[in-house]
Formats: C-alpha cells, sequence, structure tokens
C-alpha cells in the first residue's frame, strides 16, 4: 500500500473548538461512541436498522437517507422530507432502544436542485430536529460556500466522506486525504471529516497516516476491516485495515466523535459478526 508522505494538520482547531459537545458516556462502548451505519442493514428498514444496532451492542447510528422508513410505512424513505408525524415516530423508536442518532448520510443530489440552498436547508433542518451532531456527504467542492454558510447558521459538523479511488472515475479525488486536506484548509471549524478506513485501505492508503494528517477535522469515522485490498469486509482484527492501530491512534488525539461501523459484508446475517467488531472495539 501507498503511504501517505505529507502532513496535514490543522493545529489551531483544537479538539475542544469543534462545535458540537462531546457526546455522553451512555452512547459511550468502552473509550467511545459506538454505532452503526445503517447501510450495514440496508436489506431492511430504518426501524429494523435501530434494532439491529441495539443488538450488535452499538449505541449510536449513522442514519442513511436512502432507507425505507419502517414495516408499517414500507414505501417512504427516511430523508429530510419526512413529515412531522414521523419524525416523531422515528424520535420514538430510538428512544425505545436507547439507540442516539448522530448523523446522518445525505444524498449530494440535493445540491442539482433549481434551488440548491433551499433543498440543502431542510436536511439541516431535519439534522436539528433529530438532535443529530453531524451531516455526512460528498458534495461538489464548487458548494463548499453553501455548506459553510448552513454549518456555521445551524451549528452543525458537516463531515465529507471519501469514497475508494476509481480508475474509471479520474475525476474523483475525496479517496485522497492530501487533496480534500487543501479544500477543508481555510473552512470553519465545523467543516471536517468522515474518515472511511476501509476505502483508503482500498485505494492503498494506511488509515492511521490519513488520520494524523488530518488530526483535528475528523468528526466521525467508519470504520472498516477488509479481508484484503480488494476483498470484502471481514470482523474487525482479521483484516489488513490495522483496526487495532486506527483505535490508538484515536486514543492518541483524544478523539470524542462516533465510531460508525459500516459492514458491507454478509447482508442478510451481519449482527453476529458486527457484535464481535463491537467487542473487538470494547476491549482496551
Amino acid at each position: 500500500m501507498r503511504l501517505l508522505t505529507s502532513l496535514i494538520l490543522f493545529p489551531a482547531l483544537g479538539l475542544a473548538l469543534h462545535a458540537a459537545s462531546p457526546l455522553p458516556r451512555s452512547t459511550k462502548v468502552g473509550d467511545f461512541s459506538l454505532g452503526c451505519q445503517a447501510y450495514t442493514f440496508n436489506r431492511y428498514t430504518a426501524f429494523e436498522a435501530i434494532e439491529k444496532t441495539r443488538e450488535t451492542g452499538g449505541k449510536v447510528i449513522e442514519l442513511s437517507f436512502i432507507q425505507k422508513f419502517s414495516p408499517e410505512h414500507p414505501k417512504v424513505t427516511l430523508n429530510e422530507l419526512l413529515p412531522d408525524d414521523l419524525v416523531a415516530e422515528l424520535k420514538a423508536k430510538l428512544k425505545k432502544e436507547n439507540i442516539r442518532a448522530v448523523s446522518a448520510y445525505f444524498d449530494d443530489a440535493v445540491f442539482a436542485q433549481k434551488d440548491p440552498e433551499a433543498a440543502l436547508r431542510k436536511v439541516f433542518e431535519f439534522a436539528k430536529k433529530l438532535d443529530l451532531v453531524a451531516l455526512t456527504c460528498e458534495p461538489p467542492a464548487s458548494d463548499f460556500d453553501l455548506v459553510e454558510k448552513l454549518c456555521k447558521e445551524y451549528d452543525l459538523r458537516f463531515c465529507l466522506h471519501n469514497h475508494r479511488k476509481d480508475d474509471k472515475r479520474p475525476d474523483y479525488k475525496n479517496w485522497d486525504p492530501a487533496y480534500t486536506a487543501e479544500l477543508m484548509k481555510h473552512r470553519d471549524r465545523r467543516m471536517g471529516f468522515c474518515l472511511d478506513t476501509g476505502h483508503l485501505v482500498r485505494s492503498g492508503l494506511k488509515p492511521v497516516a490519513a488520520l494524523k494528517m488530518l488530526q483535528g477535522r475528523v468528526f466521525e469515522v467508519h470504520l472498516k476491516d477488509p479481508i484484503s485490498q480488494t476483498g470484502e469486509d471481514t470482523i474487525f482484527g482479521e483484516g489488513v485495515g490495522e483496526v487495532k492501530s486506527v483505535l490508538m491512534e484515536l486514543r492518541r488525539q483524544k478523539f470524542d466523535g462516533p465510531i460508525i461501523i459500516e459492514y458491507e459484508h454478509n447482508w442478510t446475517n451481519s449482527v453476529p459478526d458486527v457484535q464481535r467488531c463491537v467487542e473487538f472495539v470494547r476491549q482496551p
């Protein structure tokens, strides 16, 4: 794997200056606020994803705006257009399962709307209704001014996500932390990263090196452990993702954001695997 050789830190943005307050102890498993990306359970509804997150031993969830709402509302998609009565049902479900919704991954299609600010504002308003601490997406860099404006207005974190390097998409550069660090260098302190360690590995990069490069701006981690650079996700500690070293680095940085397990394998029976991942993180 290629090593990251440059180092771009954000020392002026010490961790205490993050927009959101630290997540409460009730969200922690071991040293970290830990849970699942709802996409881990994308064969099921959002309500079922919340239930399965609780079954894994996780305490938090990142919602996915492509998921159907619940078995009772199978034609409704969970997103910023959800009516208030269903928002109330969602909040009640989270409370019943004792799961904290901390963030949501939304579709960058909002930036292609006729009025992108109005469309994005609905996303931010939805996040405030659920008391989320962050929103995750991959908007075009040309829309960062708009994202920054609303981060300031709503006092919410924005997390730029990274997918893997794709030789068929040479214009896609978010896989490269050196590139995204430059994008974020002079932005508001509420703008940072959701670092996906699995996609880093699949791009030929070292997750710990990326964490060091982006220190001070990593607000959320999508934690994965691929079985190989080109293989599927596996249980933490059994792959090439150096999960133990990643957790050590996060402890060193006094990371206070959520660790989100996004397990993209064994789709219809992943709870036992994710339970083992949770236990791996729980260990000191």
